[in-house]
């Protein structure tokens, strides 16, 4: 799976992290909900930890297409808000 962080570049992440990144994804559209911008924050902040400690970091010049994209923790409620489908960030691909 592919994993873009805005801002950071793209990571090649073991599809066995979907199930983590998805319980992760769930805490943040609770906060989202909420409009707990806090909470969003730190649970982004952990996703990006999770994809850059257990991923592998592409070059910059690969051109794979993102599986989902994790945004940054300081946007801003609103423009996170904007980047949310109804599935919040990690959509419910098929398994490889």
């Amino acid at each position: 799976m592919i994993v873009r962080l805005m801002g950071a570049g793209q990571f090649r992440v073991d599809d066995s992290l979907r199930e983590e990144l998805n319980e992760l994804d769930d805490r943040a559209v609770t906060a989202l909900e909420a409009d707990d911008e806090p909470t969003l924050d730190g649970v982004l902040d952990e996703m990006a930890q999770l994809v850059r400690d257990r991923g592998e970091q592409l070059a910059d010049d690969d051109l794979s297409a993102s599986d989902l994209i994790i945004p940054p923790s300081d946007l801003s409620l609103e423009e996170t808000k904007e980047l949310f489908t109804d599935e919040g960030l990690v959509p419910d691909l098929p398994s490889r």
